[in-house]
């Protein structure tokens, strides 16, 4: 497997804020209005955001347990590859380096876009109206603007990258504590929005949109792995390591809670359907069209968070296949200067500038979606196994019962989702097989 070529740097507190930061993003701010146009009940789609947290934490108890026992670079790939066979480690970073973060730090950057042409209208229809550019290539502009920023800042190394993650991490965080102070405090919301207006279709349909509801919320709730990507640059990673995921979880969960509840004591449900920049459209029935205006700003720069710490977390992958010689060589090279795998995030910012050109909002959401979900299902599967090969590893609470939740309930909801949306739930099954040939390409390189 790799060595250990990258320094250990990262304390708790960093730690913790790239777990939070790369579960706070374009989810949270984006999909409520997607699930309400499905489930058409707001309690149950707290019900489903409470599940969805436990489901999360789950997978964070089991992570905590081999990145304790295992740390190194790459997550899922160094776990996998221990525990099973390179092809399965292989075949989840491929789904990292195709999927995994490019494809969110394509939605962050989109949902920023959303925010920010919802804040200040007058941009796009100034651009339209001079024949410049439409609004949606001028979204499209705005979104690739930021990879590109944000993909030069990271290349600079966690010398520069991490402070910045850190504030904008605190900044988020302040944020959407102040939203939920100032709405349930001050703001004109009704209780009477919990009330269920038709609620979702019965049978087998409504299984079927609960499922799909809980794969886009378990997306909304990825990241609670994160540290695990960078159990290599982590200081005492077998203390450091599972108190991250822990912590950064359990404190995302309760946030995600309260801003559901916001959005629904601001919105009628028939009023929420189908908005992607709900945030934006609660604040403005909270406090009026100045607020909407501000607070559209505040969270677009917000999602920034998010998009800079999938941008440190992806490299790394890339940088462990590349190391042990299952992906381009090219990849596994540090910057002489800088002590980053510099062309591992290169080629990310250009992975994700091609899938923010390409998809509607919700197409990449369903397919990212039931991508991500396959592999941490065996990750977690590898619990069982890791007690057995490191019998003196550290022992978390929860064992076997949370691996059991975590399974169990992952298989149902791609199961659910593949009835729902087959179209993108076969092309993230065959970007999977496509890692397969690719594999054993690279294997006769070695």
């Amino acid at each position: 497997m790799t060595s250990n070529n990258l320094q250990r740097k990262l304390g708790l507190f960093p730690a913790t804020n790239i777990v939070m930061a790369n579960m706070i993003g374009a989810g949270i701010f984006t999909t409520s209005g997607l699930l309400m146009s499905g489930l058409n009940d707001p309690l149950l789609m707290l019900a489903l955001w409470f599940a969805g947290g436990v489901i999360a934490l789950c997978g964070a108890l089991s992570y905590g347990e081999l990145g304790a026992s295992m740390p190194g670079s790459g997550g899922e790939y160094h776990f996998l590859s221990e525990l099973y066979n390179p092809l399965f480690g292989f075949l989840s970073g491929w789904v990292s380096f195709t999927v995994g973060f490019s494809a969110p730090i394509a939605a962050s950057a989109m949902g920023f876009s959303e925010y920010f042409c919802r804040a200040l209208p007058v941009i796009p229809v100034w651009l339209e109206t001079t024949g410049i550019m439409d609004p949606s290539a001028t979204k499209t502009f705005l979104s690739i603007s930021v990879i590109l920023i944000f993909t030069s800042i990271h290349f600079f190394g966690l010398k520069y990258g991490a402070p910045v993650q850190n504030i904008l991490t605190i900044l988020k965080v302040a944020l959407i504590m102040f939203l939920l102070l100032a709405g349930f405090l001050r703001g004109n919301g009704s209780i009477g929005n919990f009330s269920a207006d038709t609620g979702v279709s019965s049978g087998p349909g409504g299984l079927k949109t609960i499922g799909l509801s809980l794969m886009w919320i378990m997306f909304a709730y990825s990241g609670w792995n994160a540290s695990t990507y960078l159990g290599a640059e982590i200081k005492d990673p077998a203390k450091t390591l599972p108190l991250s995921l822990i912590t950064g979880t359990g404190i995302v969960m309760l946030l995600y809670l309260g801003l559901n509840a916001l959005y629904i004591y601001s919105i009628e449900p028939a009023d929420m359907r189908g908005v992607i920049s709900v945030g934006g459209l609660a604040m403005g029935n909270l406090f009026g069209k100045t607020a909407e205006i501000l607070f559209s700003l505040l969270i677009a720069f917000a999602l920034f968070s998010s998009l800079s710490a999938f941008i440190i977390i992806g490299p790394r992958v890339y940088y462990a296949m590349a190391k042990d010689g299952l992906f381009f060589k090219s990849v596994s090279r540090l910057h002489p200067r800088f002590h980053v795998p510099s062309n591992s995030i290169i080629l990310q910012g250009i992975i994700a500038i091609i899938l923010t050109l390409s998809g509607t909002f919700e197409q990449v959401l369903t397919y990212m979606g039931f991508a991500l979900g396959i592999f941490p299902i065996l990750t977690v599967i590898g619990v069982f196994r890791s007690r057995k090969k490191f019998p003196y590893g550290l022992r978390l609470p929860g064992y076997p019962y949370s691996q059991i939740l975590y399974v169990t309930t992952g298989v149902l909801i791609l199961s659910l989702s593949f009835l729902e949306r087959p179209l993108e739930s076969s092309i993230a099954l065959l970007t999977v097989a496509a890692g397969v040939p690719a594999y054993y390409l690279f294997k006769k390189q070695i």
